[in-house]
């Protein structure tokens, strides 16, 4: 649907477990980061969405398969990937990259984002503004 994103983070010591592997859950957090630099490449700042249109995205669906380890001081890419743009919520797809000369891939994401109310946190639908800025290329 759109053009992927992407976004480089180095894995540090809080990322990681005992054995120095990034911690499973953590990929969620890379996703969020990759995320949020994707909206902000189409100046989309999630305080200022809050703030003047109301409403806010979250999470609501994730489904994720992890493919191999990553490690501290890995440098990773996170991809964004634009699938669908609802009325009341977004599809995307992120994938976790080694940064290498031949990249390999370490996590995928299929991600369902809702925007919901900024008070009542129920499901709204989104201005249209916005979705014609999410279908950007």
């Amino acid at each position: 649907m759109s053009a992927k994103h992407t976004w480089p983070i180095r894995v540090y010591w809080e990322d990681t477990d005992a054995g120095g592997i990034v911690f499973y859950a953590n990929y969620l957090k890379f996703f969020e980061r990759g995320r949020t630099e994707w909206l902000r490449s189409l100046e989309l700042h999630q305080q200022t969405l809050k703030t003047t249109v109301g409403g806010m995205f979250v999470v609501s669906e994730t489904q994720v398969r992890y493919h191999q380890p990553c490690r501290l001081d890995d440098v990773v890419i996170v991809e964004t990937e634009l699938l669908q743009v609802g009325r009341v919520a977004i599809d995307l797809r992120q994938t976790v990259w080694l940064q290498s000369a031949h990249p390999v891939r370490l996590c995928t994401g299929d991600i369902r984002v809702g925007w919901v109310d900024a008070v009542t946190l129920k499901p709204t639908r989104m201005p249209p503004t916005l979705t014609n800025a999410l279908k950007r290329p």
